[in-house]
């Protein structure tokens, strides 16, 4: 039996996306921007970790793990601000606010993943992004992530992640975007009742 492409990720509120939406509408003005892949506004999100193919044996511990993460980390605060680019392949919009919190949680569920027998490619350094383009035909993306230096939205609390499945496009359809099945949500703790605790 082939695996499940998981993640965990954080889905911001409707009016954060809003905000990025308006953001995004005037990046699509820029020279070149019909050359660029455009991430669907219905699937941004911030990735906590990616776990990859997981064996369906493996699933009910790891989400029994995230639950425990969850019981322990609390909820923060975060707002839309600025942007970049990851070389030419990918366009990205930033947070701020409570990152820190942000970082100790994606750690937690990347934790999670280990201690239920997932091997994790993560010696990246964890950068909280939404994807919102990828680079395509040698356009230069530099004016799109200067173009988000100044953007700036209102602060939301993050009281839950989401596991995620994530569905690749079929090979061959022009368009075709990847589809992402929620499979279950995690509710933070207070701010003020959260604790240390092993996942």
């Amino acid at each position: 039996m082939t695996g499940m492409r998981l993640f965990a990720a954080v889905l911001p509120p409707k009016p954060m996306l809003d905000e990025l939406a308006v953001v995004v509408e005037e990046l699509h003005r820029l020279p070149g921007a019909g050359r660029l892949r455009w991430t669907d506004p219905g699937g941004w999100h911030l990735v906590l970790a990616f776990f990859g193919d997981v064996p369906p044996e493996r699933v009910p511990e790891l989400r029994e793990r995230l639950g425990r993460v969850a019981a322990h980390r609390a909820r923060h605060t975060l707002w839309l601000a600025g942007g970049g680019r990851f070389a030419q392949r990918v366009l990205w919009a930033g947070v701020d606010g409570e990152v820190a919190v942000l970082r100790g949680l994606a750690a937690a569920t990347s934790a999670a993943a280990r201690r239920s027998g997932i091997a994790l490619d993560d010696h990246r350094a964890y950068h909280p992004h939404l994807t919102i383009a990828r680079g395509r035909d040698r356009v230069d993306l530099a004016p799109y992530a200067a173009a988000l230096g100044d953007v700036a939205g209102t602060p939301w609390t993050v009281g839950e992640f989401t596991l995620l499945r994530s569905h690749l496009p079929a090979e061959g359809i022009p368009g075709q975007r990847p589809r992402y099945e929620p499979l279950a949500s995690y509710a933070l703790r207070p701010a003020a009742d959260a604790g240390r605790g092993r996942a």
